[in-house]
């Protein structure tokens, strides 16, 4: 077996985020680490919409990521500290929109190691060096400067370590321009280490030291050490030099302390909530903030690990901090990163679900929020004054933009319930209060801005301009069986009729022509319309009518019937003249497509026929050759309609547009073949299989650029991204016709007719592959499952630290008895903004929730009472109720998660009942452990137990057991099963395979895996074959040899695998590991499906940081030599970003194997045209033929 992995969509969760003027411009933007991505946003300041201009793999983790600027200049660079033991700079280019590496200087080994430097980036702010450090003893100081041709120059680097200390955060200090510092937090346990009674450990101090880079010695000195709180986590530079008094902000639970060398020390507590089951005694930290300069003044917004955010200022006179002032902001989610941009925007990188950007309405500074300063606990014990603020929703920020984010998605299915072309995948996502269960559909997502109902079914629809310079459309023109509607578009759309169009007869096409003309082509003739309501008509010859047209500003070609073309072209006083020669075709016209006039041109030389033999000719209109045929292509059906238009691909022509011709087929066909704009050769043709409807070709503007509208059985858009073409469907009703649409209220839109409806539509969020529909969860989802006679998925949530509703009632009745008061208004806050109280270590909140995912809705809720928590679920079919299907829930009361431990184990039996829509309980079983893993198994329950592996069946009053082995090491995570054979998913020792025998009731474990592995998810491919990702993000299939499998059922008394002697302390036999693959992403699902109409089988997976990918068998050995050697040349051609060495990181753990790296070779397509000649000739083909077979492999088997 051998895999070809593909992203379908890249993680979707932030772990760094910086903002920065790396365009060289005024205006700033984000770039985001997704850990194995770099991505570059813009925010519009007018529409305060998000775009994302450019994403790129780096194939490594990103650990940290800073932006710095020369002394002097504009642009800013980016550093970035990876896996790759090498700090890397890069430069945006946006002439190119790419990421160019300046410098790549290694330092270290590679990997997430702790004592090599990479996870703390810190930089000076005036841009002359930065420090990378490691989490224990390295850190190295580099010097950046220019050399005399203005280009960045790196030095070699300088060390700063310390043995035996560990760092917990770093930060580069705004000193001005003197000699550049550096601080630390850290705590040396070189004393500790050697204490065997644990005394020194307890009295070890955390130190704030400052580092200082001398420039004119060359070398790193330690300044200054302080000892700080022991729970301090975070440093804020002050500003410093001529903006600010310098020094750091230092973090720590409960207080926020400023500390400078030869200053006082100035603490402020952190106010808490108001919150009647708040626990006093529970330290609050903060997780995240920014420091914002504006002219002559600086604030810091800090983010507390509740979400709530603090404005922290300083009162200061000359170099010396008078008080540091605190008050509370607004609420957000909690975040990974704080981006403030000048334009007025927060960005908030959420650490668990969607992203956000935020617009400010004000800074808080005039509101009535209570305000805490030092200077009020100067001499009180921190530790027992606390301030508290009562919560409220956003008063300072308004929400202007969201970025959708799965992270961390938790399980998944693919199944296709709607019976659409492609199958949906159902998610759990989120954590805590703002958990979701997602649906989500390959397709663009598309903004309806208006449906309205017509007399009868047209059956197309166009908008003009009146003049070729108007911004805006001025009609909608509807032609229905015998008749034509035209409507004004304003502040309403209405109907008119002086409008020189004739209203009577059905119309063809309708287009702007000149400068400010009208054309209406009907089946018996042409009428021009002029700007002064003048009409020149044109009728058809004899009994002969039009069967089809095309036109742009300035030519017009109609075919009659009986195949003959008549050429219209605009002269200079505005005037249509008809070519002298018609050209007869040799078969009947079924389409015809002409291009828009390049620019500084007077025509498109080319028009294309499509006739139902089949095939499509390219004729010239050049003077000289008009209506010659110069190149013809033969197709598999009779075509439905073409379009010649000229679109931007990095993949073809990097510097310029190409000129594709699009033919959509009778069969639900499209081809995209490129149209050579010298000779009008046809080459490089792809195909890809739309829909069972014949397809339907119109030309459209997306975001400025000239895209095209397929109609089939759902609407497609191909449409030009980050300098790359992509074919989508739209998440949309099935529609007959469509044309462009601009007006003031919808910029760029779409218009189109479906049945007896007028729909305008706008399609804005380009590059996603899949739109989302969300439900939202209470607690974090655990696991679900699809009730397949309903249709409705039961979903098991659990919240560990957290008060159940009986728990949260008796807590505040007792507090109430005691006579404690409180406003009930605070325990009325949304939880999705506000996140659950947090109770005490033990506690938990559970329930199990019956969600129909047709209307979107929660059917019915059953909440888990006395601490229990559910753990995992299943619907069995049970011997003596086999026209029912019953739900197994496995829960655990008073839980521990390290060591795993519980009070007592149960597994409860649900009946469905209001046809699937709601729960009903028959009985709960108790057991000794928690069950984690439940599967239905020949009419009765397999449940993993703990290590037990045990066989239940149904009684009267509870499960009974009939069988048990406790031959498994650690937990049972997962169960798979097929006849006879149980595969066993250990929780840290890979798998186990094993037989029931039911003569004498035994299971037996004959064959398990020479790895340990942590196992996250499997899935059975098929008898002997099982996929699984553990929790290091790796991929791995293990098979059962042959032989082995057949010995074991063949057996007739299965007294050989029990009596055969065990095999390096386990098993009698092994599997065969066959594949080998770093994902770098923890799978948390595994899916055998197809996901294509007429597709392979593949696999597909989903991560826990959002992403979904697929693996796709190869069929042949050719092709897998070639991507084989094609991967080898990407190797070496198109180095990682972040500087790690590609085969290492897929190798990570282990070496990859019988595995290519999709993601890899699609990076063939960005690279320069000589060094894809280049390849191309190692592989004995073109360019076109590699990039052909690169697209093939990702559309005849996903999206």
């Amino acid at each position: 077996m051998f895999l070809y992995n593909l992203t379908l969509q890249p993680p979707t969760t932030i772990n760094v985020a910086v903002v920065g003027h790396f365009s060289g411009t005024k205006q700033q933007e984000i770039v985001v680490s997704r850990v194995t991505r770099l991505e570059f946003l813009r925010a519009d300041p007018n529409s305060g919409k998000l775009q994302t201009l450019l994403t790129h793999d780096v194939f490594g983790i990103i650990r940290s990521l800073t932006p710095f600027r020369l002394t002097g200049g504009s642009k800013d660079y980016i550093i970035v500290g990876s896996d790759s033991g090498r700090i890397v700079i890069l430069e945006y280019n946006p002439t190119k929109n790419k990421f160019d590496k300046i410098h790549q200087e290694t330092f270290g080994k590679s990997g997430c190691r702790r004592i090599v430097p990479g996870q703390y980036l810190a930089v000076d702010p005036k841009g002359r060096s930065v420090m990378i450090g490691a989490i224990e003893k390295q850190k190295l100081v580099y010097i950046l400067n220019r050399d005399s041709a203005a280009n960045l120059t790196i030095s070699s680097p300088l060390e700063a370590h310390k043995s035996h200390t560990l760092v917990h955060h770093c930060i580069g200090l705004d000193v001005g321009f003197d000699n550049p510092v550096f601080a630390c937090l850290e705590v040396d346990y070189s004393e500790a280490d050697l204490d065997h009674t644990g005394e020194a450990f307890n009295n070890t101090e955390k130190m704030l030291t400052y580092y200082e880079l001398d420039l004119g010695l060359n070398h790193v000195v330690r300044k200054w050490s302080d000892p700080v709180d022991a729970r301090a986590n975070m440093l804020f530079a002050v500003p410093g030099g001529n903006d600010g008094p310098s020094g750091v902000l230092v973090c720590s639970e409960n207080f926020i302390t400023y500390k400078h060398q030869n200053a006082s020390e100035l603490r402020v507590p952190i106010p808490r909530r108001r919150n009647p089951l708040e626990d006093p005694s529970r330290g609050l930290i903060i997780v995240a903030g920014v420091m914002h300069k504006m002219k002559g003044v600086f604030f810091f917004l800090l983010q507390s690990e509740e979400g709530d955010i603090y404005k922290v200022t300083l009162d200061y006179e000359d170099d010396k901090v008078k008080a540091i002032k605190i008050k509370y902001f607004d609420t957000v989610p909690i975040a990974a990163s704080l981006c403030i941009l000048r334009a007025g925007f927060l960005f908030v990188a959420a650490e668990f679900g969607n992203h956000r950007l935020y617009s400010f309405t004000s800074l808080g500074d005039d509101n009535d929020e209570p305000e805490w300063s030092s200077e009020n606990f100067m001499d009180t014990d921190l530790n027992q004054v606390s301030a508290y603020f009562t919560p409220r929703e956003l008063q300072n920020l308004e929400r202007a933009d969201e970025l959708e984010s799965l992270n961390p998605l938790i399980d998944a299915k693919v199944l296709n319930l709607t019976d659409d072309d492609t199958p949906q995948l159902y998610t759990l996502c989120g954590r805590g209060s703002g958990s979701t269960f997602r649906i989500l559909r390959h397709g663009l997502e598309v903004s309806e801005m208006a449906v309205s109902e017509l007399p009868g079914n047209p059956n197309a629809v166009w908008t003009t301009k009146l003049k070729s310079d108007d911004e805006f459309d001025a009609y909608i023109i509807v032609s229905f069986v015998n008749a034509t509607l035209v409507l004004s578009i304003g502040e309403t759309v209405e109907e008119v009729t002086d409008t020189g169009f004739l209203a009577t007869t059905p119309t063809l096409d309708v287009h702007q022509l000149g400068d400010d003309a009208l054309l209406q082509i009907y089946p018996q003739g042409l009428r021009h319309i002029r700007a002064d309501r003048r009409v020149n008509e044109w009728k058809t010859p004899g009994n002969r009518a039009i069967v089809k047209a095309t036109t742009n500003k300035r030519q017009v070609v109609i075919a009659l019937t009986g195949g003959e073309l008549v050429y219209f072209e605009l002269d200079n006083q505005g005037q249509l003249n008809e070519y002298q020669e018609r050209k007869e075709m040799t078969a009947n016209v079924q389409c015809l497509s002409i291009g828009e006039v390049p620019e500084g041109r007077q025509r498109s030389r080319f028009l294309a026929v499509g006739c139902d033999d089949n095939a499509v000719r390219i004729l010239s209109l050049d003077p000289d050759n008009t209506l010659e045929v110069l190149s013809t292509q033969g197709l598999s059906a009779p075509p439905q309609s073409l379009s010649i238009i000229e679109m931007m691909d990095i993949g073809t022509d990097a510097s310029h547009g190409t000129l594709y011709l699009n033919i959509g087929l009778q069969n639900g066909v499209l081809l995209r073949t490129v149209l050579d704009t010298i000779t009008g050769a046809l080459t490089d043709t792809r195909q890809r299989f739309l829909g069972a409807r014949p397809v339907k070709l119109f030309q459209v503007k997306i975001q400025g650029s000239p895209a095209v509208l397929a109609l089939s059985s759902r609407p497609w858009l191909s449409y030009t991204f980050q300098s790359r073409l992509h074919l989508t469907p739209l998440s949309y009703d099935m529609l007959e016709y469509g044309s462009n649409f601009t007006s003031p209220q919808v910029p760029e839109g779409i218009v189109a007719i479906s049945a007896n409806t007028l729909r305008i539509f706008a399609v804005e969020k380009l590059g996603t592959v899949f739109n989302q529909a969300t439900i939202q969860l209470k607690y974090t989802p655990r696991h679900f499952i699809l009730h397949p006679i309903s249709r409705n998925f039961v979903v098991i949530e659990s919240e560990h630290n957290t008060f159940s509703p009986a728990e949260k009632e008796k807590t505040l009745e007792a507090k109430t008895k005691n006579g404690f008061q409180f406003d009930p208004k605070l325990l009325e806050l949304p939880p999705e903004t506000f996140g659950l109280p947090k109770a005490e270590h033990g506690k938990w909140a559970s329930c199990i929730r019956v969600i129909n995912p047709f209307q979107g809705e929660t059917m019915s809720l059953v909440e888990l009472e006395d601490n229990e928590a559910a753990f995992s679920i299943a619907t069995v079919n049970f011997h003596g109720h086999s026209n029912e299907l019953f739900l197994v829930v496995g829960t655990a009361k008073d839980a521990n998660l390290a060591p795993r431990t519980c009070s007592a184990g149960y597994l409860h039996v649900y009946q469905f009942v209001d046809e699937g829509n709601s729960l009903k309980l028959v009985h709960k079983t108790q057991c000794d452990d928690i069950p984690l893993a439940l599967l239905g198994f020949q009419g009765r329950l397999i449940a993993g137990v703990g290590k037990a592996l045990r066989i239940y069946d149904m009684g009267k009053r509870k499960l009974l057991r009939k069988c048990e082995s406790k031959a498994i090491p650690n937990c049972i995570v997962n169960l798979h099963t097929q006849g006879n054979r149980i595969i066993v998913c250990d929780m840290q020792e890979s798998v186990h395979y094993a037989s029931y025998r039911p003569h004498d009731n035994r299971i037996i474990i004959f064959a398990d895996d020479t790895t340990p592995r942590w196992i996250t998810t499997t899935t059975m491919i098929d008898y002997d074959t099982l996929a699984g990702g553990d929790k290091f993000g790796n991929f791995f299939i293990d098979r059962l040899p042959a032989e082995t499998s057949e010995e074991v059922d063949e057996d007739p008394t299965g007294n050989k695998i029990m009596y055969e002697k065990g095999y390096l302390m386990g098993a009698p036999h092994k599997v065969s590991m066959i594949v080998h693959y770093h994902v770098g992403d923890i799978i948390t699902s595994l899916h055998r499906t197809t996901l294509v109409a007429g597709g392979r089988e593949i696999l597909t997976y989903t991560g826990i940081m959002g992403s979904i990918g697929v693996f796709v068998p190869f069929l042949t050995r050719e092709d897998i030599e070639f991507f084989q050697t094609l991967e080898m040349h990407m190797r070496n051609e198109a180095a990682p970003l972040a500087g790690r060495d590609h085969l290492q990181y897929r190798s990570f753990y282990a070496p990859v194997k019988s595995m290519v790296d999709g993601d890899l070779c699609e990076q063939y397509n960005l690279l320069p045209m000589d060094k894809k000649r280049m390849i191309a000739e190692e592989l004995d083909r073109t360019p076109a033929e590699i990039q052909k077979k690169i697209e093939d492999m990702r559309v005849m088997a996903a999206f």
